[in-house]
């Protein structure tokens, strides 16, 4: 019934027991007692509105009629009430909480993969997109298919119970049933594929969307958007976008409810209100086959087992084409290798060594051009190396290539005579502390958030802390909560205080190199000189690289690597390059001037 779409892709079977499989080890109570309960819940119906509805009828005239009646209505009720019971109890004792233990499962094998990709796979949008699907969909289709499998399930007893039934009545209502529901099979999967094609292209403009929600209640937003007359364009953008939602949910919702109409009409009413009543009519007025209790039950078997048909055929090859596409996407998410790959040495987190850049080059994927071109450089232990030049100069790819972030397109990186990818990933990355441009704050702890651990030396933080030149009273030490998002006592920070943080982290790092990315730019001049002294004291026998467009954080540097275009133009120390009266001169004279004027 279900086949291959795409080429590499699975099928729908294929998919649905995946994420079943997953499902089942994460609580296997949880899947077995949907399944269970759909079934008690389910039969008994059915089996009541054909057995019992016919079993009343018969007693209808005999001498103890009356009697056996408000028995048998006694028990249905009792059924009834029972499996009423069952399905509150499951749900309320057990499956709320076991959903929420399989929410808390799938979302971890999603952030364990995410924080394992390369920074490459955020690169390309469309597997960004389909990530982001995959992450917001996960509990949904948690539900879906556990709902789908269970109802499937229970649906197949009930169609071999109530068809076992039709057929010692009549076996011609059942070839009519089953007549109309297989000739409309086709209709169910195409619009399956309807309604994955609107989720995806839904997900796209609401992604968007979710743009202008950021901007108008995310704080680092609210004194531009107030204090300017922005806002007027981003509400007309806003209402660009909301429209273009409206017409893309329109352009598919017309298609699929019009399908969905002609499922009813010539299913439902043609095959199963005309075309199966005036059969189960004539066999009961005219040839007097069918008993007026076998009339009833029949009908009532009918609408049963056509219910039954039609969730196990169009209903369910919809939906599960559906789902069966997101859990592609969950699917190939789980799959996607990572680039950067270990070696098989452990890289000594000692002393520093001779880091040698050699001959590199670099291209981010999906570009044509290379951001790093021919760049060789040696680093010698302890050396303060600073990376100066404009936008885009490759300052930054520099350091992410040292750190592993991306690998080069060419040559090599080498540090203790050998290539770091010849290193385990972790080993290599645990020889620098980094401190990254849009570095973030963590709502944790001040000690986790300079620690980027759990267990951590109070000791070690504090003086990390004053290193970096963090003055701010913390209420409870280290054990301050940042940020309101766990704590409604979180301590917000300015924008100078949480850099200062983010340096501590270098500081209190045990590791031979730091790389620093603009470590002053939010810093006040008083404390970009106090960071200097501190950095150049506590990291003496470390060697540091630090990329900066305020000149004067280079001054004390031993050497400074001037880059443009993604090409190391001029190398040496300040004093060096103020007499060469270079590029990097002319960029220290303009910034001079200013401050002097």
């Amino acid at each position: 019934m279900f086949k291959k779409k795409e080429k590499g892709q699975h099928g729908v079977i294929s998919n649905v027991f995946f994420l079943l499989k997953i499902m089942f080890q994460i609580s296997p109570g949880l899947v077995i007692g949907e399944i269970l309960t759909d079934i008690i819940t389910t039969l008994p119906d059915k089996l009541i509105s054909v057995i019992g509805i016919k079993y009343v009828i018969d007693q209808i005239g005999k001498p103890d009629g009356v009697r056996n009646i408000f028995i048998a209505l006694g028990i249905m009720v009792g059924v009834i009430i029972f499996e009423n019971i069952v399905n509150a109890l499951f749900f309320e004792l057990f499956a709320h909480r076991a959903r929420e233990k399989m929410y808390l499962g799938i979302h971890s094998k999603l952030y364990e993969k995410a924080i394992s990709l390369d920074l490459a796979s955020y690169d390309d949008s469309s597997f960004y997109s389909d990530f982001i699907l995959a992450i917001e969909t996960s509990s949904e289709n948690i539900r879906n298919i556990l709902n789908l499998v269970r109802g499937y399930v229970s649906q197949i007893i009930a169609f071999i119970s109530i068809g076992t039934i039709m057929f010692t009545i009549d076996p011609v209502c059942l070839v009519i049933i089953l007549f109309f529901v297989i000739t409309f099979l086709p209709i169910g999967k195409h619009t399956g594929n309807l309604q994955m094609q609107r989720r995806e292209a839904m997900n796209e403009k609401y992604r968007k969307a979710n743009y202008f929600s950021r901007l108008f209640y995310l704080p680092e937003f609210a004194g531009e958007m107030r204090m300017h007359s922005i806002t007027g364009i981003f509400f007309r953008r806003f209402r660009e976008s909301a429209d273009d939602i409206t017409k893309t949910q329109r352009k598919y919702v017309g298609k699929i409810d019009g399908w969905f109409f002609v499922q009813a009409v010539v299913v439902q009413i043609i095959g199963f209100m005309l075309v199966l009543t005036a059969y189960i009519g004539y066999q009961t007025l005219e040839v007097g086959a069918l008993t007026a209790s076998d009339f009833v039950s029949t009908f009532n078997g009918a609408a049963s087992i056509s219910s039954s048909v039609l969730f196990l055929t169009v209903y369910s090859l919809r939906n599960f084409t559906e789902r069966s596409k997101m859990i592609e996407k969950y699917r190939t998410f789980l799959s996607t290798d990572f680039k950067i790959k270990d070696g098989g040495h452990i890289a000594q987190n000692g002393e520093a060594k001779d880091i040698e850049i050699k001959n590199i080059s670099f291209t981010y994927p999906g570009n044509d051009s290379p951001t790093l071109k021919n760049i060789s450089m040696t680093i010698h232990p302890g050396e303060k190396i600073a990376l100066v030049g404009y936008n885009g100069a490759g300052k930054t790819t520099l350091t992410n290539l040292l750190l592993r972030l991306y690998d080069v397109t060419e040559g090599e990186i080498v540090i203790d005579g050998r290539d770091i990818r010849e290193e385990t990933v972790t080993s290599h990355r645990d020889r620098f502390a980094a401190v990254f441009q849009d570095f973030k704050i963590f709502g944790a702890t001040v000690g986790e958030n300079v620690a980027l651990q759990v267990d951590y030396d109070k000791d070690r933080v504090l003086e990390a802390l004053s290193h970096a030149g963090f003055r701010k009273e913390l209420p409870k030490g280290t054990e301050t909560i940042l940020l309101r998002e766990f704590s409604d006592d979180g301590l917000s920070l300015s924008g100078g205080e949480e850099q200062k943080v983010a340096i501590a982290r270098a500081f209190y790092k045990k590791c031979p190199y730091i790389i620093l990315d603009e470590p002053s730019a939010n810093l006040d001049p008083v404390s970009e000189y106090e960071l200097n002294q501190s950095m150049m004291e506590a990291a003496k026998d470390k060697t540091v690289i630090f990329i900066s467009h305020r000149l004067s954080t280079t001054r004390h540097a031993d050497r400074i690597f001037m880059m443009e275009n993604g090409e190391i133009v001029e190398r040496g120390s300040h004093e060096e390059l103020m007499k060469l009266n270079g590029k990097y001169a002319y960029m220290f004279n303009l910034q001079a001037e200013k401050y002097k004027q």
